[in-house]
């Protein structure tokens, strides 16, 4: 029987998980990890659960501990708050300082659940897999000699845009049992077996931090910078902002413009001059580009050509777009679009697919308009 350590959150996916892979046949042996320690890492301001008794990290243990005992499962648990404090969130608080918006739960997968977690789980609990509750499926392909990572069969949960930066090494040592199953369909196996999480509600906010007035967090990191808030238009100041990293490309509420004739909304900023760029509702052009540098790139399969056209996702819930990818070294692409995209953001995630297939994804660096670089992002 193949070994395999499952990631056990303490949410109703990873004890579905937990569960699929004993009936599979599998030696299973569940590993819970807790990443942070609000304490420890001055994480107070906007943190409404910061005095509670029980820190929400120990209830998802005491839930996690309670699946495993229910399904006569070992379970071990293993603290990596240092390794995500080094490799996940120094790197989310420099991109906001630079006024770029990044995604760390990408991150998060890439250093943490599928590096020091596989490796943990391979060398300290002598697995022969892991495993995870994310909606996505992993396959063999045999005339490519290749692993790649498909669509999760739920559409509405698939989150192969989260495992976009994922080794051919990482997807041969992983098992997704939740990838052709519905979430509804997993809520409805965690109730007929009783599950202590079958109704516990899905887990929001930053990758293992939770929910958090994400300004007010932001406070306890990165001090806050009185500047001006600008019309892109006619270079009128209109207000002023307390920091230019609260902000993202696209977002309307929160700017304090009253008294205005026409909403506004945020198209751009200026770092180093601190000044927060806007446009009233009839200004959308702003918004727009219609091609985009990608750096940090990482491509999951071997690439057939330099040239090519897929589909692309340049936010989690957005919609497949149809691309041309012209690669300009291993880790940089071009990304031409085919029409014109709203609200491309620097530091966000351009994840590329082929059909059900992601073919991998990086971080965008900068937008273009008719191949002119937007200057205000």
């Amino acid at each position: 029987m193949k070994k395999v350590i499952v990631g056990l959150s303490g949410g109703v996916d990873s004890s579905v998980a937990l569960y699929l892979l004993q009936q599979a046949g599998y030696q299973v042996e569940a590993l819970f990890m807790r990443n942070w320690d609000s304490n420890l890492n001055n994480d107070i301001l906007g943190n409404q659960q910061i005095n509670d008794i029980i820190c929400p990290q120990e209830v998802d243990y005491q839930d996690a501990k309670a699946v495993s005992q229910k399904l006569g499962i070992p379970i071990h648990r293993v603290d990596f708050i240092k390794e995500y404090w080094d490799y996940v969130f120094t790197h989310f608080i420099a991109e906001y300082k630079k006024g770029r918006t990044p995604n760390p739960d990408i991150l998060c997968n890439k250093y943490i659940k599928f590096d020091f977690f596989l490796k943990t789980a391979l060398e300290q609990y002598h697995g022969d897999y892991i495993a995870m509750g994310h909606y996505a499926r992993v396959t063999y392909n045999e005339t490519l000699q290749e692993y790649q990572l498909l669509r999760g069969v739920d559409a509405t949960k698939d989150q192969s845009y989260f495992l976009c930066q994922l080794s051919q090494t990482q997807l041969a040592k992983t098992l997704f049992p939740l990838g052709d199953l519905t979430k509804p369909a997993v809520r409805t196996i965690a109730e007929q077996l009783g599950l202590p999480t079958a109704t516990k509600k899905d887990s929001t906010g930053i990758c293992f931090i939770g929910e958090r007035d994400f300004k007010k967090f932001l406070e306890n990191y990165i001090p806050n910078q009185v500047g001006d808030i600008v019309d892109i238009e006619t270079n009128k100041i209109l207000g002023h902002h307390s920091g230019v990293m609260y902000y993202t490309i696209g977002q309307r509420r929160g700017l304090n413009l009253g008294g205005m004739a026409q909403a506004y909304f945020v198209v751009g900023k200026n770092v180093a001059k601190n000044i927060l760029y806007v446009a009233n509702s009839s200004e959308e052009q702003w918004l727009y580009s219609n091609s985009c540098l990608v750096n940090d790139t990482n491509w999951i399969n071997k690439l057939q050509t330099n040239n090519f056209t897929c589909t692309a996702k340049f936010r989690y819930r957005q919609k497949d777009i149809p691309v041309s990818v012209e690669i300009l070294s291993p880790t940089s692409c071009l990304v031409r679009f085919v029409e014109k995209v709203k609200a491309i953001t620097p530091g966000q995630s351009a994840v590329f697919y082929q059909g059900e297939v992601c073919l991998g994804g990086g971080v965008i660096e900068a937008a273009y308009l008719d191949d002119t670089k937007l200057w205000y992002l």
